[in-house]
């Protein structure tokens, strides 16, 4: 494992322990912390990611663990939904270990991440609204949507494979600059 790895797997990993505490406002810091490793490799020289889509899903796992800590508290479908896609989504990434093709992820889409979020905004935003296992379905359909367009674009058509986090962000703020001069 190199220094750069080491470094970023901490990050990720601390970033992820605020779940356990603060479910919508711990995830978000976990999801945003996940994306910053994006910049962390452009900014970090100390032995770079070997395999970045293994690295990045493997450490994936510590943040989704918390989660499903979390999530065991709940009770009734969303608990249980939470352990199943949870369950899915790790068949997933082992598959993907075992082929190392990203193209099984959009089989196998990372949707606990975001019925976690769905349902711990819910429960602070509506607390006494009730997800039964109708309302569950309902609100996984647009769920799944989202999630698969996400893969697809991620592992499919691998689009941001073409960019470097910190290029787009330097051409973003020049692209502002511009329409304020």
């Amino acid at each position: 494992m190199t220094f750069e790895e080491i470094i970023i797997g901490l990050v990720r990993i601390l970033g992820s322990l605020p779940v356990l505490k603060w479910a919508l406002f711990g995830a978000i810091l976990a999801i945003l912390i996940d994306f910053s490793d994006l910049f962390m490799m452009n900014l970090l020289s100390f032995g770079g990611i070997r395999n970045y889509q293994a690295f990045d899903k493997w450490v994936d796992l510590i943040y989704m663990a918390t989660f499903l800590v979390a999530s065991i508290r709940w009770t009734g479908p969303s608990r249980l939904i939470s352990i199943f896609l949870f369950a899915y989504r790790i068949i997933g990434v082992v598959l993907f270990e075992l082929t190392g093709w990203r193209g099984l992820l959009l089989f196998f889409p990372n949707v606990f991440e975001t019925w976690f979020i769905f349902v711990a905004a819910a429960r602070y935003f509506k607390p006494n609204y009730k997800l039964t296992w109708h309302r569950s379905f309902m609100w996984l359909i647009p769920i799944i949507a989202l999630k698969e367009l996400q893969e697809y674009v991620l592992h499919w058509w691998k689009f941001l494979d073409k960019f470097r986090a910190i290029d787009v962000v330097v051409d973003w703020w020049q692209f502002i600059l511009k329409l304020f001069t």
